[in-house]
């Protein structure tokens, strides 16, 4: 398993990272999305119907799923919670980031099966 640490060093080789102000929206549900983020510094809030079901730290990725879904679209509204820096990986440097460091892979699935548990959970 990586370490938080890991996660954001792999997204530290990738493009520059932006920064988002607390309460700016990063994405919207149903948008297409072609990048997955990596928090570097920050929470970011996600949002499913105007309901906040989670809330994410350093360490952790999200937007995922805009990469491995053939119709791209987000399924959640992502805002910062805290003033961001993010980083971001487009599909070419996701699958190169996969490649290179399998365990990364292993990761985001983990991530994404961690919010995906939590959501049940709340239903």
């Amino acid at each position: 398993m990586l370490e938080p640490a890991e996660v954001v060093r792999i997204f530290q080789r990738q493009l520059e990272p932006k920064l988002f102000s607390a309460g700016e929206v990063i994405f919207e549900e149903g948008q297409p999305g072609d990048v997955m983020y990596g928090i570097l510094e920050g929470e970011v809030d996600l949002v499913v119907n105007g309901k906040t079901v989670e809330t994410i730290k350093t360490g952790d990725v999200f937007g995922e799923g805009a990469l491995v879904h053939q119709d791209g679209l987000r399924a959640s509204t992502a805002i910062a919670k805290t003033d961001c820096n993010l980083a971001f990986l487009d599909q070419k440097r996701f699958l190169f980031a996969v490649q290179e460091t399998p365990m990364f892979a292993l990761e985001v699935m983990r991530s994404f099966s961690n919010r995906l548990r939590h959501l049940k959970r709340l239903l």
